[in-house]
C-alpha cells in the first residue's frame, strides 16, 4: 500500500516543495503549473455550478486547485460546523460557509501562508468573515478541538501527505459521531512506480503520493470511519504535463468519496 513515502523519501525536501509550489500558486495562479487551476476547470472537469460560483470573489478562484467536487458529494445543513481540510485560497471554504448560513462556521486550515492570506482576503470580500476562521496548521495536528466538526471537506489534500493514516486518524478525531468526510482526491489504477513515488516535484503536483483507488476505502476503514464509497470520478490532469510524466499508460484520476464517523 502506498499509505507512506518511501522509506529514503526526504520528507522535508517534500513539505519545503509543497510549500514553495502552492506560495507561487497563490502569487501568480497564471504561471506554469503540472496541474489545471481556475474557475472555468472546475466548471468543465469538475462539474461546479457555474451560477454559485459567481459571488466567490475572483481571487479564490484563480488560486482553485482542487482535483474532484467534494461539496457535490452530500449536503451541508444550515447551522452545522464545517472544516475545509487545507483550504487554500478558499473557494469551497466560502461555498461552504454559504451553505452552513449565518449560524454555522466554517474553519480553513492550511499550512501555506500566502494561501491562509489569500483566503482571509477573500472571506472578507464575499462579506463571509463573521462565519469563516481561517487557521494556520498542518493536516497531521489540526487545530481543532476533539469531535467539534459536522463535516471535513478535503480536495486534492491526502495525497500530498507522507503518512496518511495519521491524516486520516486526525478527520476521525475533529468529527462529532455520525460526522462526515467529504474529500477529493487523486488516485491511480495501479501502484505508481518507486521512481515517480519518490520524485517531489511529482507529490506536490498531486501526482507523486496517489493511492490506488481501492485504499481510500480500506484507509478509512482503518481510521474508525464507515461506509466509505466512491461518487464521482474525474479527468482532473487531462492534457497537463504531470500526465505524461508519469506514464502515457497510467491513468491518473481524481475521485468523490464519502465516510463518516460512527455514532
Amino acid at each position: 500500500m502506498a499509505t507512506t513515502c518511501p522509506s529514503n523519501f526526504d520528507v522535508t525536501k517534500l513539505r519545503e516543495r509543497v510549500s514553495s509550489v502552492y506560495t507561487r500558486v497563490a502569487r501568480d495562479p497564471g504561471g506554469d503549473f503540472h496541474f489545471h487551476r481556475g474557475a472555468e476547470y472546475a466548471i468543465r472537469l469538475l462539474g461546479y455550478d457555474p451560477t454559485e460560483l459567481e459571488g466567490v470573489p475572483e481571487r479564490a478562484k484563480a488560486r482553485f486547485a482542487g482535483v474532484g467536487n467534494p461539496l457535490a458529494i452530500g449536503p451541508i445543513a444550515p447551522g452545522e460546523t464545517v472544516l475545509d481540510h487545507a483550504c487554500g485560497a478558499g473557494m469551497d471554504l466560502l461555498l461552504a460557509a454559504r451553505r452552513s448560513g449565518p449560524a454555522g462556521k466554517a474553519i480553513g486550515v492550511d499550512a501555506t501562508p500566502a494561501m491562509t492570506e489569500c483566503a482571509a482576503a477573500s472571506a472578507r470580500e464575499a462579506r463571509l468573515e463573521s462565519r469563516v476562521e481561517i487557521r494556520d496548521g498542518s493536516f497531521e495536528e489540526l487545530p481543532v478541538d476533539d469531535a467539534s466538526i459536522d463535516v471535513v471537506i478535503s480536495n486534492g489534500v491526502l495525497n500530498l501527505a507522507p503518512d496518511k493514516r495519521r491524516v486520516l486518524r486526525e478527520v476521525f478525531r475533529v468529527l462529532r459521531p455520525g460526522g462526515r468526510l467529504y474529500l477529493a482526491d487523486v488516485v491511480v489504477q495501479r501502484e505508481l512506480s518507486l521512481a515517480a513515488r519518490s520524485n517531489p516535484e511529482l507529490w506536490a503536483a498531486c501526482v507523486g503520493g496517489a493511492l490506488p483507488e481501492p485504499e481510500l476505502t480500506t484507509l478509512s476503514a482503518d481510521a474508525g470511519l464507515l461506509e466509505g464509497r466512491i461518487h464521482a470520478r474525474f479527468r482532473s490532469f487531462a492534457d497537463t504535463s504531470a500526465e505524461t510524466k508519469v506514464s502515457r499508460d497510467l491513468e491518473i484520476g481524481a475521485v468523490n468519496f464519502f465516510a463518516r464517523k460512527p455514532f
